[in-house]
């Protein structure tokens, strides 16, 4: 793999325009755009089949991830998937035996990501900033990977040393190039600041989402025109452009081979999953995810909690759109390299962006989401708000009572959140779960049959705010 270092790539209005690639009278496989398999089959040198076979695989993989990771009560060191394998790092014997339950490769490991997100944090700040080009967790070796400029190896090292930080922990490697963010990109259509060109990332209620640094608070775009009503960079690279009601936000990204790919969610892939990133200079291009919650640091100061991956870019593909199958990623923010000797790009996760700017994913192809199916035909209905982390009982905390029979309750969470729905019974003083829906999606199906009892209803924003809507109907 080819290592450099990100850097951002402002491209004004008299560069080079868009390129698109050429046409293809392929039909969809399998339910995948043309224009997705084409590029994997290019840049990932797979077959048509080996192409949409490995996207399935991702995607189930991805699921299997998540629901592992709400299982294990402590020592979670991070999951990677490895061909049709999904391998999840822990501490101890009990969390491997857990692991290996759900069907995955357990590995033990000697640090928590946790610890070895702390480790990053304190290697990040005990080096001289100006030489770091991006800090990162590489859960497969279980250690943290410092990029710097060429020369600064030794007062790098050094400066970790110093700080307390063991060597064998941290993985100090030269690139080439200094991190600069990639400016000019495209989700569905370009869009104009003053000189400069970006893209939209993703359609969003009212508008869409692209990088923060494409323009601050205020800013007005043209082609479609609208106004920056979010932007933070660096420390964040996120923007949200409201755009009124002259344009129609699409739940679709260009593909550049003549249509577009329906954006259905944003659950997050697991490391080593396949991605897709579409931008108005180079179009689609494929590659994996390397590390998540990366920092890099550009000219213009720091931006944390990025996705790395092996997708090249070039100037012009800044803010674009990333894709894993149907499910929204990240907004290209960085990267390195070019896409003909290959390179690395960081994404700002598409999830912290919604969250920030208060607005939800448009999803497959416009119209915003569609309830899970039984929401309205429910007999007895709920709904409320929670921000991330937080959960709410339903109807209330001291639940209703139930006849022996089966109960079945719906969740309908706001669009781009992981929203889980549990069913809890009063035994002995205290609630038991007996039974629960923890998809990666906002919207869960739960059916339980069971005795006559005190039941209640648990709603958890496993990541994500917003409102949410339900139900449930009892025997």
């Amino acid at each position: 793999m080819a290592t450099a270092a990100a850097t951002l790539l402002a491209a004004s209005i008299t560069a080079a325009t868009a390129g698109t690639a050429a046409g293809s009278d392929r039909p969809e496989v399998d339910g995948y755009a043309p224009g997705m398999v084409a590029a994997m089959e290019r840049d990932l040198g797979l077959t048509t089949a080996q192409a949409v076979d490995r996207l399935k695989t991702d995607e189930s993989l991805s699921e299997k991830q998540h629901t592992i990771i709400k299982t294990l009560d402590r020592g979670y060191a991070g999951a990677w998937v490895d061909g049709d394998e999904l391998f999840v790092a822990v501490t101890d014997k009990a969390g491997a035996a857990e692991v290996r339950a759900a069907g995955a490769k357990a590995v033990t490991v000697d640090k928590s990501l946790s610890q070895l997100d702390r480790l990053a944090a304190k290697a990040y700040r005990a080096a001289p900033r100006a030489k770091v080009a991006a800090t990162y967790v590489d859960v497969e070796s279980n250690s943290v990977v410092m990029e710097v400029a060429k020369g600064a190896k030794g007062a790098v090292a050094a400066a970790v040393r110093q700080a307390g930080v063991s060597a064998g922990s941290v993985s100090v490697v030269e690139v080439a190039e200094m991190p600069r963010t990639l400016i000019n990109v495209v989700g569905g259509n370009a869009y104009y600041i003053g000189g400069s060109r970006c893209s939209v990332g993703f359609s969003a209620t009212g508008g869409f989402v692209t990088a923060g640094h494409c323009g601050s608070r205020g800013a007005t775009t043209s082609q479609p025109s609208g106004t920056f009503q979010v932007s933070s960079f660096p420390g964040n690279d996120y923007a949200y452009v409201n755009t009124g009601t002259d344009d129609t936000p699409v739940g679709a990204v260009n593909n550049y081979n003549g249509g577009t790919v329906n954006v259905a969610g944003s659950t997050a892939a697991a490391v080593g999953s396949t991605v897709c990133r579409s931008g108005s200079t180079t179009g689609w291009h494929c590659g994996t995810i390397q590390a998540l919650n990366s920092s890099v640091t550009y000219p213009q100061g720091t931006v944390s909690g990025l996705i790395r991956t092996n997708v090249c870019a070039e100037p012009g593909d800044s803010g674009g759109s990333l894709l894993a199958g149907s499910q929204a990623q990240g907004l290209t923010s960085g990267g390195s390299g070019n896409c003909s000797s290959g390179g690395t790009t960081y994404f700002q996760p598409v999830g912290e962006a919604l969250s920030a700017a208060g607005v939800s994913l448009i999803t497959g192809g416009g119209g915003g989401t569609t309830p899970p199916p039984g929401c309205a035909s429910q007999r007895t209905a709920f709904s409320g708000s929670l921000s991330s982390g937080g959960q709410a009982a339903k109807p209330g905390t001291t639940g209703f009572s139930m006849l022996s029979g089966t109960i079945t309750g719906c969740l309908d969470g706001p669009t781009g959140t992981d929203f889980d729905l549990y069913l809890q019974k009063a035994s002995g003083g205290s609630w038991t779960t007996v039974a629960q829906g923890i998809t990666a999606s906002s919207d869960e199906n739960v059916r339980y049959t069971g005795t006559s009892g005190t039941y209640r209803w648990v709603v958890h924003a496993y990541s994500g705010s917003g409102s949410y809507t339900g139900g449930y109907t009892t025997p």
